[in-house]
């Protein structure tokens, strides 16, 4: 039985470079076989950590604060929603993608709230 995954690209200076065209190329790749499998739901890219809020509610107050963020040693590049067996099957499959070289990839099973359960 197949299950979500959110998938989550992040930046991080550990990472190695790729030409452009190298990474195109990676990334048309990982895509085609995402689409032809049926694995590859939605995405996209995020913009810089300049261009972000932060945003909490602390004792009724809300606080907006303008990135960057100091705090983060990596940064939230883009997402994508993958369908796989396990997630064994989702690290194998995302390890194909470009942010994997570049970067680092998160992958999280998407769950069901305790209130959902019945619907």
């Amino acid at each position: 039985m197949t299950q979500q995954y959110l998938v989550i690209h992040m930046t991080d200076a550990s990472g190695s470079t790729l030409a452009q065209d190298d990474d195109r190329r990676m990334l048309e790749s990982w895509a085609k076989e995402g689409e032809d499998a049926g694995r590859l739901g939605s995405g996209a890219p995020v913009a810089a950590a300049e261009h972000a809020k932060s945003v909490v509610v602390r004792d009724g107050s809300v606080l907006v604060t303008d990135g960057p963020f100091p705090e983060f040693k990596e940064w939230f590049a883009g997402y994508d929603l993958v369908e796989a067996d396990s997630i064994d099957e989702a690290a194998a499959y995302m390890a194909k993608h470009p942010s994997a070289v570049l970067g680092r990839i998160l992958i999280l099973p998407l769950v069901s709230l305790p209130w959902d359960e019945g619907a």
